[in-house]
């Protein structure tokens, strides 16, 4: 276990939301133990909103958290900064309906959170540990969870018919020392023929080759990858993001293939029904137990 921690100070950013393309401010405040991490809408101050699965509301192309009328978009870039940092405890306050995408990555986060500074805090932070399995499946998307610490491994693969991404897996090992450099720096991607059509239905209003990698049928419109396999890298960045919403670190290993972020959720809230089902005693043999969330879960 480690102490909880917080910002010394607060700072903000500024950007445009990926998907309202309206203008995004965030600000991020020092907050006490145990109050997690909570975001708040400058305009909606009385309806705190904390990241947690019972917030976890759509995901279509970005995870938005809701609490009554109040919503907040594209929280998981800022959610896995936090938790690739171990910041524990801030209250995020944001004017406009959107998280700024800034580049699209997480590295602005995490340069911003270490010109705050940590400050660590009295209480101590326990680990999620889950002792049964637990897997996920959606037509040929599918995630997968095994017990066994400490920290949390993932491994990552995608599958993307373009030559510039095509077949990438990454196993990772989440450490707050290495996640600046191997992970944050990842950023989002997503298809110039798909463009149209997402912002049709009112997504990707803000996107530009400033804050995504944009591919053509044939190469890459927006520079140069900050890694050969980003678009991998920034599928661990999302889940790490996604899975802050269960509230604690995870320890354990993770293997998830094509997922996105609606697998993400319904795994979290899998890990999560592991976790709290009750013990169920097998007559055959006093000494086993098994939780019911051993049991494979198929959607």
């Amino acid at each position: 276990m480690r102490q909880q921690s917080t910002l010394r100070t607060t700072v903000s950013i500024d950007g445009v939301g990926l998907h309202s393309g309206h203008p995004a401010r965030a600000h991020f405040h020092p907050a006490p133990v145990n109050h997690g991490l909570v975001f708040v809408r400058r305009e909606h101050a009385e309806q705190p909103i904390p990241a947690d699965l019972d917030s976890a509301a759509t995901f279509d192309y970005a995870t938005t958290l809701r609490r009554g009328s109040v919503s907040i978009g594209t929280v998981e870039h800022v959610l896995a900064a936090a938790a690739g940092l171990g910041l524990d405890n801030c209250l995020i306050e944001i004017e406009g309906p959107e998280v700024p995408i800034l580049d699209g990555s997480a590295l602005p986060f995490v340069r911003l959170f270490h010109a705050a500074g940590f400050e660590r805090q009295e209480a101590m932070v326990k680990p999620l540990e889950i002792p049964s399995a637990v897997e996920v499946l959606r037509e040929d998307k599918r995630m997968s969870y095994e017990p066994g610490g400490p920290g949390l491994t993932i491994t990552y693969e995608i599958d993307f018919n373009h030559p510039f991404v095509g077949q990438q897996e990454l196993t990772y090992v989440l450490r707050a020392e290495e996640f600046a450099s191997r992970i944050a720096p990842a950023r989002t991607f997503g298809f110039a023929r798909d463009v149209a059509e997402l912002r049709a239905r009112g997504l990707a209003r803000g996107g530009s080759l400033h804050n995504a990698v944009v591919l053509d049928d044939t190469g890459i419109l927006s520079g140069p990858l900050r890694f050969r396999d980003e678009f991998v890298r920034h599928k661990v960045l999302d889940l790490i993001g996604d899975l802050a919403l269960l509230g604690r670190p995870l320890q354990g290993r993770i293997r998830a293939r094509k997922a996105g972020h609606a697998v993400h959720i319904e795994f979290a809230r899998a890990l999560h029904d592991a976790l709290t089902a009750p013990v169920v005693e097998v007559e055959e043999n006093e000494s086993e137990r098994f939780r019911l969330g051993d049991r494979r879960r198929r959607s």
